[in-house]
């Protein structure tokens, strides 16, 4: 295994200047799951098939909406990108992203990390490590407040693990495994302070005109109060009208496996959210939280006995 570790005061011009060589890793799967590095972050790919990437680096819409730590593009099993970057409708979405709208430090609001108000993301290490049939990236940063002219304070230790499984003629796996620890006492996140009180695991898929979601074998339709269901899978023409349909379930885990989940599900060009923990914001402690996700990237043609096979299987890991 390989790591790469910016200096303290260095890290981000580490990541921005390119000042590293590109490296490739191929797995033990005979050279079939590989990661490309840059300065900007990991890309995945199978095959020469390209799988996804995760932008490591803080990145940007002209000076605004800073964020690092998310996955873009992410692509189907055809090697077509079916997410979305910084959108001009809500360029604070980003692929596959984590944030919640209410950081609050002993009872009062300190920052918003949805919008990315007073607080920013520094990478602290990220690598890749190969496994038997898989490979994982590693991420490590830090939340920091950075409201008026005090000096970034970190608050928040982030650390994702993401790993890619090689796929099947009809779907691929990726699991997100994201541990937050609180490095201050007296921290709570939670959704925005809303009805709708969005925030946590979120996908930013193009949005096909026929999307649909179900669980089940039952359709579900978008509701402001959200929707129940122990996971979604979302299918539909992401990759155009003449692709014909592709599907994305995601099966959610932590922090409370097999129960359902309440969902903002959305027809029109927005994220698709497995909301937690909602309006009300929960205690993030020093011991930490654990959210896990398994993504399933398939061909249309799952059904959903087979999808909650996937499921199950899922739940039954450690």
């Amino acid at each position: 295994m390989k790591s790469f570790t910016p200096g303290t005061i260095a890290h981000r011009f580490f990541f921005l200047s390119g000042i590293f060589f590109l490296f490739v890793y191929a797995s033990a799967l005979g050279q079939a799951i590989t990661a490309t590095r840059s300065s900007e972050g990991i890309e995945v790919s199978e095959n020469g098939k390209k799988v996804l990437f995760f932008q490591a680096a803080p990145k940007s819409l002209n000076g605004k909406y800073e964020r690092a730590g998310y996955v873009h593009p992410l692509y189907s099993l055809d090697g077509n990108i079916i997410s979305e970057d910084m959108p001009a409708d809500h360029p604070h979405h980003h692929g596959i992203f984590w944030g919640w709208h209410q950081v609050v430090l002993n009872g009062k609001f300190v920052a918003d990390g949805w919008s990315y108000k007073d607080i920013s993301w520094k990478p602290i290490k990220v690598n890749w490590k190969k496994g038997r049939e898989s490979g994982t990236i590693r991420s490590e940063m830090t939340w920091d407040l950075t409201s008026g002219d005090a000096p970034p304070k970190p608050i928040v230790k982030e650390n994702a693990f993401i790993t890619v499984f090689k796929a099947t003629d009809q779907y691929r796996i990726i699991d997100f495994d994201i541990r937050l620890k609180a490095l201050v006492d007296g921290l709570e996140i939670g959704g925005s302070d809303n009805v709708w009180g969005y925030g946590g695991f979120s996908l930013r898929l193009t949005v096909p005109q026929d999307l649909s979601f179900t669980w089940d074998n039952k359709p579900l339709q978008p509701v402001e109060s959200g929707v129940y269901a122990p996971w979604i899978d979302f299918r539909g023409s992401f990759e155009g009208k003449s692709a014909g349909e592709s599907g994305v379930a995601v099966f959610p885990k932590h922090p409370s496996p097999g129960d359902p989940v309440s969902w903002i599900l959305n027809l029109k060009p927005s994220m698709q959210n497995a909301r937690y923990p909602g309006r009300t914001p929960v205690p993030l402690s020093r011991e930490g939280l654990r959210l896990q996700y398994r993504v399933i990237i398939h061909d249309g043609k799952m059904s959903n006995e087979a999808l909650n096979r996937l499921y199950e299987q899922y739940m039954q890991l450690k």
